[in-house]
């Protein structure tokens, strides 16, 4: 299993980012690479973490891939 970081995008200084993820993230799951990790990925998450630079929140989405799915994805989308 390895954990990757498929994507990754700030979000401005809002009063409840969990509300104001869901655009962005639905925006990237109609993606062809976002398809592609829903399908196969298990165990995708999001992250909120402060952002320091842009005094907002950067937004992490994660999972854990099995070794030849994670060969995959990095010969799709290295």
């Amino acid at each position: 299993m390895v954990l990757i970081k498929f994507h990754s995008f700030l979000l401005g200084d809002v009063e409840d980012p969990d509300i104001y993820v869901a655009a962005p993230l639905y925006d990237w799951q109609q993606t062809t690479k976002g398809k592609w990790v829903m399908e196969n990925c298990k165990d995708v998450a999001y992250i909120i973490s402060p952002s320091f630079e842009s005094f907002g929140y950067v937004v992490n989405i994660k999972g854990k891939l099995d070794d030849k799915l994670a060969v995959e994805y990095y010969l799709r989308w290295s």
